[in-house]
């Protein structure tokens, strides 16, 4: 998020999205940094899912960020478990965007949203002032370890999130809470089920071989490059971003699930060409003992969380695949997402043959 002073209103990308007047008489009963009406206010990239909008606010700048146009059932609730756990972390260790205020009022802009401070970073690969480092890639790998590793750390409870999930049987409800979830898209039009190799295999996997132990905090939900943000003067981790899946759970998921991305020899094809950047990272294994080092806890059990990740992340990218057939999202995207939830079950079915090699 660029941190240069935003000295207009770009009301073509507000897009309607924004209500200023309602905003600025908002902003001015809570306690906020700057003072004034906001006087700058520009879109910014990333968020998928919803929109981010950087405010000029006096000589203080805020991110916004609010559902989109078209609100899905949840949207609201969302905004708020957002605002809610970054609020929650301030004053931890985590890399996070600072916490400001959240509107729960539908009367001020139509939707649920929150104000949180910008962070001046870019997400990889990008091209920072230190990319000429051929190490960069694997410090910013360890740095995202440290990051998993940080929030991991936190006692939920201590910082008023002990009802923020359902921690009870965790480990139990995973197979059969998303296996149900993939089930459900047959409900859409053009989607006769599902094409995904070895789902009943992976699934069946899972239940036989859960871990005996799990500790429960807090979860990202979708830790992976596209959700956290480096410093650009330096191979320093800036901000955890998009909380919008977090909850409670085996934080070793986090770990598992950013390690779905990694590119390594003798993976299935089709998941990428590798090139400097995946040549210059650590292996998952690498990885996964730096994680273990900083939390303390055993990682033999982390062949299990990886292809949890594979398995879940998977199922929700073919959602985005039914989604399209059915005509509510992007043909070319959804068979992208498609092509690479099938990649995830065949990591998932190889990582079962291989025993606890993750390779």
């Amino acid at each position: 998020m660029a941190l240069d002073r935003v000295e207009e209103i770009d009301h073509a990308a507000l897009d309607g999205l924004v209500d200023l007047d309602r905003l600025d008489e908002w902003m001015a009963g809570q306690d906020l940094p700057g003072a004034g009406p906001v006087t700058g206010a520009v879109r910014l990239q990333g968020g998928s899912q919803n929109n981010i909008y950087l405010l000029q606010r006096g000589d203080t700048q805020m991110v916004l960020r609010r559902p989109p146009q078209h609100l899905r059932k949840n949207s609201n609730e969302t905004m708020l478990r957002e605002a809610r756990v970054l609020a929650a972390l301030g004053g931890t260790p985590v890399p996070h965007p600072e916490f400001f205020a959240a509107c729960d009022d539908l009367d001020v802009m139509g939707v649920c949203f929150y104000l949180m401070a910008p962070i001046d970073g870019f997400t990889p690969p990008g091209s920072p002032a230190y990319a000429d480092d051929p190490a960069w890639p694997r410090t910013l790998a360890a740095e995202m370890a440290r990051g998993a590793a940080a929030l991991a750390r936190v006692d939920h409870r201590a910082v008023g999130l002990a009802d923020f999930g359902r921690p009870d049987n965790w480990l139990e409800r995973q197979v059969g809470r998303w296996r149900s979830q993939l089930d459900g898209y047959a409900e859409l039009d053009g989607y006769s089920g599902s094409e995904l190799p070895h789902v009943d295999l992976v699934g069946a996997w899972l239940d036989e071989h859960r871990p005996a132990d799990c500790h429960i905090g807090i979860c990202h939900g979708d830790y992976q490059f596209a959700n956290v943000m480096f410093a650009t003067a330096e191979p320093a981790l800036a901000a955890i971003v998009d909380w919008e899946l977090s909850s409670l759970g085996d934080p070793k998921l986090d770990v598992a699930w950013m390690l779905t991305a990694w590119q390594e020899a003798g993976d299935p094809p089709g998941h990428g060409d590798g090139g400097p950047f995946w040549d210059a990272m650590p292996t998952r294994r690498e990885v996964i003992e730096l994680y273990g080092e900083l939390t303390g806890r055993p990682i033999d059990d982390m062949p299990w969380f990886f292809v949890l990740a594979c398995y879940k992340l998977g199922i929700l990218l073919e959602g985005s695949y039914a989604r399209a057939l059915a005509g509510q999202a992007s043909m070319e995207m959804g068979a992208t997402l498609h092509r690479y939830a099938t990649w995830l079950f065949e990591k998932g079915a190889q990582t079962i043959r291989s025993g606890e090699a993750l390779v």
